[in-house]
Parts: structure tokens; sequence; C-alpha cells
């Protein structure tokens, strides 16, 4: 079984982009979601995740996690997946050590920008960049899941 211990901040400033170091698109759909749990198939530029998560609590959730082939996934995404998929560029950037994860979102969610960092523990230390704004890992609007069917753009 996987943990995943992950913290998210919004990113209201550009001063993150000449840090980073790699970056990918990101394209997912949801197969199911719920309040308790949520079944995702992701492509990236060259591979496919199916991944299935239950609710976090305090940034600390199960998360299963399993490569599938590229067709598949498409096919998934095609068929299945629920609400409007997620398209999304994803960023890595390192900051005192941690890679962080910076999401710029596209389509009905342009506008939303978002870092997340993974940690081992969830009182394992790290400090914040300059460039992160407030936290949002317990705002379920600023998930993906709640992104898919609730788009940013329509929160204005």
């Amino acid at each position: 079984m996987g943990i995943e211990i992950e913290r998210k901040y919004r990113v209201h400033t550009l001063k993150w982009i000449p840090l980073s170091h790699h970056h990918f698109t990101i394209r997912q759909g949801y197969l199911s979601t719920s309040a308790e749990q949520t079944i995702r198939v992701r492509c990236s530029d060259t591979q496919a995740w199916l991944t299935l998560k239950n609710k976090a609590h305090h940034g600390k959730r199960k998360e299963f996690e399993y490569p599938i082939p590229m067709e598949d996934a498409l096919d998934m995404m095609d068929e299945w997946a629920s609400n409007q998929l997620i398209h999304k560029t994803r960023y890595h950037v390192m900051h005192e050590k941690k890679l962080w994860e910076v999401d710029v979102f596209h389509g009905p969610n342009e506008g939303l920008v978002i870092a997340e960092i993974e940690l081992s523990s969830t009182d394992e230390p790290f400090d914040l960049p300059t460039w992160v704004g407030e936290e949002v890992t317990e705002d379920h609007r600023f998930s993906n899941s709640n992104l898919s069917t609730n788009p940013f753009q329509n929160w204005r």
C-alpha cells in the first residue's frame, strides 16, 4: 500500500519559472469521484497510470498507482471519464534540496497555479519558497477531482 503525504499551495507569482529544470504535460480524467475516494487515469508525454486515492486527512492519504498502456489510458478517458479532463503542465522546481511540483492549469482551469511538495512524514520539516502563497491542502476546491467538475474559471 502506498501512502501519499502532500502539502499544496497557491502560486501568485512567476518567480519560480527561472528555477524550473524540467516540465511535461499531463492530461487526466476521473473514472470515479466521491467524497471518500477517486479513480483517475493520467497520461503524461510518454506514460500513463491508473491511480486510486482515498480522502486526504491533513495532507495524508492512501494512494495506489499502476502504470498502464497509453492506448488503454486514452480509451478509458474517452469512454469512462465522468467529467471534464484536466489539462496542465507540471514543472519541477528544487528548493532547499526538496522537489516542488508546480502545476499550471489550462483550459477551464486557466489561471490556476498550484505548487505541491511530497513528504516522507507529516512532521517532516521543509522551508516554504517565497513564491508560494496560501496553503490549500485541506481546501477540497483545489483538488483535481473537484476541478474536473467545478473548473476554476467558474469560481469568478
